[in-house]
Parts: C-alpha cells; sequence; structure tokens
C-alpha cells in the first residue's frame, strides 16, 4: 500500500511502496500528454505544469481540469492523488481516498459535500489494473479509443496542514464494469462522456443525484486492453515501457478472449 504522512504533503515529496494489487480500483494511470495538447483537448489553461507520465501512483501530483468559479473557463492544476477531508486531522486517510464509490458517494462524509461542491475532471489516456493467473498477477492496461485522451470523473477538497498550508486533494470516481474490464476486476473508474463535462464541471450544478446519473459504465465497444510488463508494478518506474504491449506465453494467457 502507499503511505503519506503530513510531512510527505507539505513538502511535496512522494511516498512510493508497492501496492496491493485489486484493492482499489483506479490504483494507477497514464497521462503522457504534455501540457498544450491536454489544454487543447479540454478547452483549459494550465495553471501548474504537466510532465507526461506513464506510471502515475497515489500519493503523487496529479493533473485535475475544474471550471473556473469566477470567470467563464477551465483551469489545469495539480492536487495530490488520496483525498483527505477538510474536516481530517490529519493525512492519514489519504492513501484509503484514492476511489470513491459512485454508489455511495452522496452518502458518505468524506465524499459528499465535494460530490456536491468539488467536482472536477482528472484526464487521462489509459489506466492499469491486474489480473491473476495462478499465483501470478499479469497488469493490463486499458485504453479508451486507441489511446486517446479522456476523463476520470474526480471530487477534489482542501486541507489545511499543521502549519496551516492549504493542501489540495483530490479522488477519482468508480462504478460497475463493463465487458473489458469485467474479467479483471468488479468496479472501473468512472469515465465521463465528453457532453457531460461541462455539467459535471458545472460550480452551480449541486444535485447530487444529477451528477451520479452521469457515473455509468463507459461504453465497452469503445475501449481495448492489453497486457503490459511488470515494470508497472513499481512506481518508481515512469517511462513509456510501462505501458508497451508484451506477449504472454501459453501459462499467462488470460482468461478471458
Amino acid at each position: 500500500m502507499f503511505t503519506v504522512t503530513d510531512s510527505d504533503i507539505s513538502l511535496g515529496r512522494i511516498v512510493a511502496r508497492p501496492i496491493c494489487h485489486n484493492l482499489a480500483m483506479c490504483g494507477r494511470y497514464r497521462l503522457s500528454r504534455k501540457r498544450p495538447v491536454i489544454e487543447e483537448h479540454f478547452d483549459c489553461i494550465g495553471t501548474d505544469d504537466w510532465i507526461p507520465r506513464y506510471n502515475i501512483a497515489p500519493t503523487q501530483p496529479v493533473a485535475i481540469i475544474r471550471q473556473n468559479p469566477k470567470e467563464p473557463g477551465r483551469e489545469l492544476s495539480l492536487a495530490r492523488w488520496g483525498l483527505v477531508p477538510s474536516w481530517a486531522k490529519d493525512s492519514s486517510v489519504a492513501a484509503s481516498m484514492i476511489n470513491a464509490r459512485s454508489e455511495t458517494a452522496a452518502a458518505k462524509p468524506a465524499f459528499r459535500d465535494a460530490l456536491k461542491f468539488r467536482r472536477c475532471i482528472i484526464p487521462a489516456d489509459g489506466f492499469y489494473e491486474w489480473q491473476k493467473i495462478g499465483k501470478a498477477k499479469q497488469p493490463y492496461c486499458f485504453e479508451v479509443n486507441g489511446g486517446e485522451l479522456f476523463a476520470f470523473a474526480g471530487l477534489w477538497e482542501r486541507w489545511n496542514d499543521p502549519e496551516g498550508k492549504i493542501v489540495e486533494t483530490c479522488s477519482i470516481l468508480t462504478t460497475t464494469p463493463n465487458a473489458v474490464t469485467a474479467s479483471v476486476h468488479d468496479r472501473m473508474p468512472a469515465i465521463l462522456e465528453p457532453e457531460n463535462y461541462d455539467l459535471w464541471l458545472d460550480p452551480g450544478m449541486r444535485d447530487a443525484r444529477a451528477a451520479s446519473d452521469m457515473l455509468k459504465p463507459y461504453a465497452a465497444r469503445l475501449m481495448r486492453s492489453y497486457p503490459v510488463s511488470a515494470r508497472i508494478n513499481h512506481a518508481a518506474n515512469d517511462d513509456e515501457a510501462c505501458s508497451t504491449p508484451v506477449e504472454l506465453s501459453q501459462y499467462q494467457q488470460p482468461l478471458f478472449s
């Protein structure tokens, strides 16, 4: 699992330890485009820079997009992945708050206000999950439209650390799986339809039920998956090889076609 301390967050340190696969969904993802490409695709302006990443892990800074509440425009900035509620006494909950279940977010104290007032989209161009094959766990990369940019439905929060510094954190919402993801995991990240971006980001839209209605399994016909190497298992590995397709031996064949 990943852990984080108050000083780690305030000093911007990344805590990277091996994850326990299949406990969370989504627990690793990819955003390999440069900031200008992201800005053009999502019609936003970056207030923070972004370097292409191939193995984004919990507790690390990630790119999020929000609607400016005072001006008509979207802004791209960085937030720590692992939501810390504003009322939390410390940041120890961060590693367990990387995901929020769409079915229960409106009722959970940690997420219900964020679902009403602090929604964001989290850009990506792939995510990873592991399938157990015998005693081994084979990682797979999942893509939309052959690797195009897409957006996770996200929530964000502000939290004051012990030194009084404001720390912005976020979580990725999950939903039931589609046919592509079901054989690997019983959950999948909630991927928003582009036509829903405006409503999802609208600060004036505070209907939790309407927000939840947008969190459906993404169309399986628009997705694909393929096996990747075990490089993705270690957060220190963050290069294009992490999402390069690999051939499986007869002993590594998946349980689905």
